[in-house]
């Protein structure tokens, strides 16, 4: 018995949608692997940052920053806390508790900013010679002045004299 053409034409359409569901399948698959991937990774992110900053999240520095109380040689202390949402900053200067300053931060707002680290840094932004405090969150900073024997943020004016002097 010989085969015609036209026995032949349900088998192409037969192999040609198992083609079609192999190729669903593989992207399927693909799909779910990213996800996987990609969740096993944020886990291990969270595992990671719950070592090295606890939870709440929290930083500290210890350094000199020209503060009156460090005269004695003790360098001050500086703690900043991501308390649920809400940043916190506290400094002891000199290392002194009796003189503790606390500052509000910003509020954090979006999924999982609760476990958001604050890290913190001195360095000398507006060349006064005094080490001025760098809240660093995601990769945003804020500067807080040190002036008076405290820091504060800057004001409008600060901004604008210190942004100018950033570009050139």
């Amino acid at each position: 018995m010989a085969t015609t053409s036209r026995e032949l034409q349900p088998v192409r359409r037969v192999y040609a949608v198992g083609r079609i569901v192999r190729g669903m399948v593989t992207v399927l698959a693909v799909a779910a692997l990213v996800v996987i991937v990609g969740t096993v990774a944020e886990f291990g992110r969270i595992m990671i940052d719950d070592w090295r900053y606890g939870r709440p999240r929290t930083t500290h520095l210890i350094g000199y920053a020209g503060l009156p109380a460090e005269r004695a040689g003790q360098p001050s202390r500086f703690i900043a806390m991501n308390l649920d949402r809400q940043v916190v900053i506290v400094a002891l200067p000199g290392g002194d508790p009796a003189q503790a300053q606390t500052w509000q931060g910003p509020y954090l707002f979006g999924l999982h900013e609760d476990l958001t680290p604050v890290v913190l840094s001195l360095e000398d932004i507006d060349g006064d010679g005094l080490a001025d405090l760098l809240v660093t969150i995601h990769y945003e900073q804020l500067v807080y002045l040190n002036r008076d024997g405290t820091f504060r943020l800057p004001t409008p004016e600060e901004w604008h004299r210190l942004a100018q002097e950033r570009s050139k």
